[in-house]
């Protein structure tokens, strides 16, 4: 027997590594100011880029298997958490700025999921 939430958080766990993942990449790739089909295929194949999407397909079927025994009401906004965590993690690990307004959303987020987990 499949436990849903622990399929939901790793669901939401696989996002934010595709995040992560997806961000590394694009470093790689450089700032883009233009949109052509070799630089679509340059991001598209970046090796982070690509493992980054991959995770989201991971996490896109962990969630339809947590949809199935789950309220959406109550695993969709969960992935609000995904948001926290990509905040910290990029901070943490990327050096990004995290302000104190930064900070405000965060705890109002987790103040939000923790309501709807009711």
């Amino acid at each position: 027997m499949i436990n849903p939430m622990f399929m939901l958080f790793f669901a939401i766990f696989c996002s934010v590594v595709g995040q992560i993942l997806m961000k590394l990449g694009m470093n790689q790739v450089g700032g883009l100011d233009q949109f052509s089909l070799p630089l679509l295929m340059n991001m598209l194949f970046n090796p982070l880029v690509f493992s980054g999407i991959a995770s989201y397909g991971v996490g896109f079927i962990a969630y339809l298997f947590a949809l199935s025994k789950l309220e959406q009401s109550f695993a969709y906004p969960m992935f609000a958490l995904g948001y926290v965590l990509v905040a910290v993690v990029n901070w943490t690990f990327l050096g990004e700025p995290f302000s104190w307004t930064r900070f405000a959303g965060v705890a109002i987020i987790i103040v939000g999921v923790s309501l709807l987990g009711r």
